[in-house]
C-alpha cells in the first residue's frame, strides 16, 4: 500500500510538473479588439434642401425674406467639441417679396454685388451631439458679412439617422451695430436686429 501510494503522489506530481511546462508555452488567446473611437464628425448641407429664413420687425409690419445656401460643410470632434468647416450662403439670392424693397437691400444696405457671400466658420460646439438622434448644442464660430468678421453664437437643434441629417440653427444678426447701413427713415422704423433661422438637411459621416 505505501509503494502504490508513493507512486500515485509521483505520477500526480509530474502531470503537474507537465502541465506547468506545457501553459506557457501555449499560445494566448486572441482578444477582440475595441472598435474604433469617432474622433470626428462631418456633416455637409445640401443647397437644394437648406434654406435661410429671415424676418426684421418695422414700426408697421414685419418682413420676411429668405436666402439660397451656396454651400456647406461642418466637422467636429465629439469629444472636446472643437469644430471646423464654413456654411457659405448666396447674399444676391435675398428676397422679401417687394421688388423695390429687395433692389435697396442689394444695392443700398448689403451691398451685394460687393459682397456676394455671407460666411459662417465655426469653431466649438458646446453640448454633445449624438450619432443618432436628437441633439440641442451651441455652435459658436465667426461670421463674416459685408466685408467684416463677427464673433456668433448660434442655437443648433439637430437630429441624424443613418447617413443622413436634418437641423435648424437659430441666431441674431445686430446689423446696424455691425456698420450695416439702417434702411428706416422719417416715415418707417425698422428694427436694427434681423431674426434668422437656417434650415439644413445633408449627409453625416463619422471619420475614424
Amino acid at each position: 500500500m505505501r509503494v502504490l501510494r508513493g507512486r500515485s503522489l509521483t505520477i500526480g506530481a509530474l502531470a503537474v510538473l507537465g502541465l506547468a511546462l506545457f501553459l506557457p508555452a501555449a499560445a494566448p488567446l486572441p482578444q477582440q479588439a475595441a472598435p474604433a473611437a469617432v474622433s470626428e464628425i462631418v456633416l455637409t448641407l445640401d443647397p437644394s434642401q437648406s434654406r435661410v429664413h429671415w424676418t426684421v420687425d418695422s414700426m408697421l409690419h414685419t418682413v420676411h425674406g429668405t436666402f439660397a445656401l451656396k454651400s456647406g460643410t461642418l466637422h467636429f470632434d465629439p469629444e472636446t467639441g472643437k469644430a471646423g468647416g464654413e456654411i457659405v450662403v448666396f447674399a444676391p439670392s435675398g428676397v422679401s417679396g417687394n421688388s423695390s424693397r429687395d433692389a435697396r437691400m442689394h444695392k443700398e444696405i448689403l451691398e451685394t454685388a460687393k459682397y456676394p457671400d455671407v460666411v459662417f466658420r465655426p469653431t466649438q460646439v458646446e453640448g454633445k451631439v449624438g450619432q443618432s438622434g436628437a441633439s440641442d448644442v451651441k455652435l459658436g464660430g465667426v461670421f463674416s458679412i459685408h466685408g467684416a468678421d463677427h464673433d456668433l453664437t448660434a442655437l443648433v437643434h439637430a437630429e441624424l439617422t443613418g447617413d443622413r441629417w436634418r437641423g435648424t440653427g437659430r441666431f441674431e444678426v445686430p446689423y446696424v451695430k455691425w456698420g450695416i447701413k439702417d434702411p428706416s427713415n422719417f416715415l418707417l422704423k425698422v428694427k436694427p436686429v434681423v431674426s434668422v433661422e437656417l434650415e439644413m438637411s445633408g449627409a453625416v459621416k463619422a471619420a475614424k
